[in-house]
């Protein structure tokens, strides 16, 4: 099932156990050692002879895109130690809070034919009007914004309290949505309207958060798609996470 192979990491990483290495390190860095033939089996062995120095052992599936367990034993003949190589768990996140004072007279009109005469957004309300954008675009893959999506976006902007969104929690939901729409795009890099796990990761970082593995593949777990790919709005956990 596996083919592990062994990456010499360079002076810099030396030392360090939570860096995440992206695609262009391995596009840039050769194997110090891999596993004869990449083949489905159940078990890989082999026997190397490597300089003293740090490595990384990568191991990966027969087939690409998909997750599993796996068991690494390593037999040393010399005194060595083992740590694992993965990103903390943080979150760099720009303030996107808008009161409302700072809301212009346009976005004002449109809240006020959006709210009604309560002038408050309320999660079913939220839900028609995210349904009713994103249908109208071609560019971006949406099954539609569920109830509970649109339940948990105004709980978690709700200041007062009142299960509903006044003008400036509304504006900085919708200053959010652009801005994460904007990195969904960006990381769309082959235009299909999704973006696929691997994409996901590098869109959040993007987004500002560093997650580690068992984080990521609790998200492809609970929001992927069977081809483990994410449309638009079960992208927004990212969304969530900025807002708590």
């Amino acid at each position: 099932m596996d083919k592990p192979s062994l990456q010499g990491l360079p002076s810099q990483f030396h030392g360090q156990s939570q860096v995440h290495l992206d695609k262009n390190f391995f596009l840039t860095h050769a194997s110090a050692a891999r596993s004869e033939t990449f083949i489905n089996l159940r078990e890989v062995c082999n026997r190397f002879r490597l300089p003293p120095g740090e490595y990384l052992i990568v191991p990966s599936t027969f087939d690409p895109h998909l997750n599993g367990d796996f068991c690494i034993r390593v037999f040393s003949e010399k005194q060595q130690q083992t740590v694992p190589f993965d990103d903390p768990v943080c979150a760099d996140l720009k303030d996107d809070t808008v009161s409302d004072s700072e809301v212009d007279a346009g976005f004002k009109g449109l809240f006020t034919k959006l709210a009604g005469p309560d002038m408050e957004i309320s999660a079913v309300e939220l839900r028609t009007i995210l349904n009713k954008i994103v249908s109208k675009r071609t560019d971006i893959k949406t099954s539609g914004f569920s109830a509970e999506t649109s339940r948990v976006m105004v709980n978690l902007m709700d200041e007062s309290g009142n299960g509903k969104l006044g003008l400036g929690e509304f504006a900085t939901l919708w200053k959010k949505i652009q801005r994460y729409l904007e990195v969904y795009k960006k990381n769309d890099v082959d235009n299909s309207g999704t973006i696929s796990t691997p994409e996901m990761r590098v869109a959040l970082k993007d987004a500002g958060f560093s997650l580690n593995n068992p984080l990521y593949q609790l998200l492809v777990a609970r929001y992927a798609e069977a081809d483990l790919t994410l449309d638009f709005d079960n992208s927004l956990p990212w969304l969530n996470f900025s807002m708590i």
